[in-house]
């Protein structure tokens, strides 16, 4: 089994997954990519809580946002239509402030191929509750990195960066920096716009998008961004050929986030507390079927770490 030097661009992990003969057949076949769409992001919107709005409107809002978000180039690297970003951006609109004023959610979800198999294992699961925007119809939805141009595709273009950047992150030791950098400066950027989520004190409980980027950049959380390598790359990406010897490296990686969290850098532990909420199931899934001494040193950690949901946690115990 041969595996992608991290040091390579995320998009390459084709080359090497076809072996040999299908390497040459690929470079024959003139089929190596050039820069290629990053995300494949499947987008909805919900405006059931405004009425007698002009719904064409929203599907028309609802193309223009998938386009964009679809159609934009991200990076630098290349990348096989085969291996766009999974995502989904679910916007459930809850006011429409003037005619071209909107309030509302934004759910954001993202995931990743483990290799060799069919399965996807949640990257991110965030529900944005400070979404204000405008949006006139059938005008060109326009981002700059280096201005604010529009609450719409900064918000957007923020959480697009998120995405990758976890992505990145899971191939390689902190891979994702240089996208999680470009959220940052759209951060930065936004600091004199009026619509909230973009300044520290926006929100509750510090549950923003100044501090989700401010918490992954922070050394305090490196470990957190270790995690995310090991649990992965190490952990899943190995457990179809070796199961016991994957599913011990998640144990093993586990231990970082405890760390962290014994360490409280923030009184909130947003993006330990993100981290979670993606892993959460999965991780009672795949320790369900562990032995008893495993099984028994995750559900330690995991009742430490995230004593909310230990009824969840009480539920691996006990399966057999």
């Amino acid at each position: 089994m041969i595996h992608p030097h991290h040091s390579m661009p995320r998009g390459l992990k084709a080359f090497f997954r076809l072996g040999a003969a299908g390497v040459l057949l690929w470079i024959v076949a003139g089929l190596v990519p050039a820069n290629a769409q990053e995300l494949l992001c499947n987008v909805s919107i919900s405006s059931q809580k405004i009425q007698g709005s002009y719904q064409e409107k929203f599907r028309t809002m609802q193309r223009a946002i998938y386009e964009f978000m679809n159609n934009t180039v991200w990076t630098n690297n290349r990348f096989d239509p085969n291996e766009r970003i999974e995502c989904t951006i679910l916007i459930n609109l809850t006011e429409q402030i003037s005619s071209d004023q909107f309030k509302g959610t934004l759910h954001i979800q993202s995931s990743r191929p483990v290799y060799n198999t069919a399965y996807n294992t949640t990257m991110f699961n965030y529900i944005d509750n400070q979404f204000q925007f405008t949006y006139v119809e059938f005008q060109p939805l326009e981002f700059d990195e280096t201005a604010f141009l529009s609450n719409l595709t900064s918000v957007l273009a923020y959480y697009a960066y998120i995405i990758i950047g976890l992505d990145y992150d899971s191939f390689s030791m902190k891979g994702g920096t240089p996208y999680f950098l470009k959220a940052q400066q759209i951060v930065s950027n936004a600091q004199n716009a009026v619509e909230p989520g973009w300044k520290p004190f926006s929100g509750n409980r510090n549950r923003n998008r100044y501090w989700l980027i401010q918490n992954i950049l922070d050394n305090n959380y490196a470990p957190v961004r270790e995690f995310i390598y090991r649990y992965h790359r190490q952990g899943l990406d190995v457990m179809e050929s070796q199961l016991a010897q994957g599913r011990a490296e998640i144990a093993r990686s586990l231990e970082l986030l405890r760390t962290v969290y014994r360490r409280k850098p923030d009184p909130y532990l947003l993006f330990l507390n993100v981290v979670l909420d993606a892993k959460r199931d999965e991780i009672i899934n795949i320790f369900s079927e562990s032995f008893p001494d495993e099984k028994h040193r995750v559900y330690l950690i995991m009742k430490e770490i995230d004593p909310a949901n230990v009824q969840k946690y009480d539920k691996m115990l006990k399966s057999q």
